[in-house]
């Protein structure tokens, strides 16, 4: 009987996303390009562009900073500065200096979701030049340093060795 219901169900859910009801479809080719690179840890898929600390202070405090606070302390945001040493304590800070163990996934998180307001909007020169200010105000790389494609996967993240690798065999590092 068990079996019948899960059955019945899972019948259910197959034929609520039939084209009889206009519930999803396959995306087009330029949705699927509107979704944007991927981006390897090392750098692979990066695309052109560039930006520095120097950059960066300016659109983090015109475009970040209503929500993370002028001093990326944190606000209706949550603080992406500070915490270093802190996970392994009892009230962990978790920041882009202290937690992030790539600086790419942080442009990709950056690229792709902020503004909270307005996701996807800030051009790649953007994205690079405030995670360049993000890592700066960590202490991570220096004001003028250029972030680009070829640098950012470069740079050693603090807590780079605080994760467990993925151990499968069909996923490949770059």
């Amino acid at each position: 009987m068990r079996t019948l219901s899960l059955f019945a169900a899972l019948a259910g859910l197959a034929i609520a996303q039939s084209a009889k009801y206009g519930v999803g479809r396959a995306p087009s080719d330029e949705e699927i390009r509107g979704l944007g690179a991927t981006v390897a840890p090392g750098g692979a898929g990066l695309p052109e562009g560039s930006g520095t600390a120097v950059e960066g202070r300016e659109l983090f405090m015109r475009r970040c900073a209503k929500c993370h606070g002028g001093t990326a302390e944190g606000d209706v945001g949550p603080p992406l500065v500070g915490g270093i040493g802190t996970l392994a304590t009892p009230k962990p800070r978790k920041t882009v200096g202290s937690f992030w163990p790539y600086a790419t996934t942080l442009w990709n998180y950056v690229n792709r979701a902020m503004p909270f307001n307005e996701p996807g909007s800030l051009t790649h020169r953007e994205a690079y030049a405030a995670v360049a200010y993000l890592l700066f105000i960590n202490g991570i790389v220096e004001e003028k340093q250029v972030m680009d494609a070829k640098s950012l996967g470069k740079v050693r993240m603090p807590n780079r060795d605080g994760f467990v690798p993925d151990a499968r065999p069909d996923i490949k590092r770059k």
